[in-house]
């Protein structure tokens, strides 16, 4: 089982900017009971997938439907410690895949961003502490949009480069395509 306390504590592949996640990220473990639930404020954990097709060394993203645009899926723990279970559960609810591999059994990039206010669920503004890992899939596997997304693209990795996307989700595509 995936332990999330001891991939932090001996995780030594991290940029200094993960450095510093994972400092907060062992502080809200060690000191909030409840840091898997999304009731936690102002912060809690949630676990992504970045999914990739590494024969054609593309990336499926998803069109976020109320922070839009593009990301890799990911979503809530809901009480799960298991993080890798809680990823692999958001890519195959979010993309309808059902061919995904898991390509690590250990995360390779964390990230901490704010969440805005959600009034539809009376949520504060918070804080994701969100563990990322890597799943392997092909272009060929059907795709289903959820109602959580307007869309999910395949894009090579060289189009990733003009998406405008969050540069903590480019460092997470660069470790990605790096694996071998």
């Amino acid at each position: 089982m995936f332990s999330l306390l001891s991939s932090l504590q001996n995780a030594s592949f991290l940029s200094s900017d993960e450095e510093d996640f994972r400092f907060k990220m062992l502080h809200l473990l060690q000191n909030e009971p409840r840091c898997f639930y999304r009731d936690c404020f102002p912060a809690h954990f949630t676990g992504s997938a970045l999914i990739i097709d590494p024969e054609n060394r593309s990336i499926l993203l998803n069109h976020h439907r109320i922070l839009n645009k593009w990301l890799q899926f990911g979503g809530h723990c809901d009480g799960n410690e298991n993080i890798l279970e809680v990823a692999y559960r958001e890519a195959l609810e979010e993309s309808g895949m059902t061919s995904l591999k898991v390509f690590s059994q250990t995360f390779i990039d964390l990230d901490i961003h704010e969440i805005p206010v959600n009034a539809k669920r009376q949520e504060p503004a918070h804080f994701h502490y969100d563990v990322r890992f890597v799943f392997a899939a092909s272009q060929r596997d059907d795709l289903q949009v959820s109602d959580e997304s307007h869309e999910l693209k395949w894009f090579s990795f060289e189009e990733t480069r003009y998406l405008n996307l969050d540069r903590n989700l480019l460092r997470l595509i660069n470790k990605a395509m790096s694996f071998k």
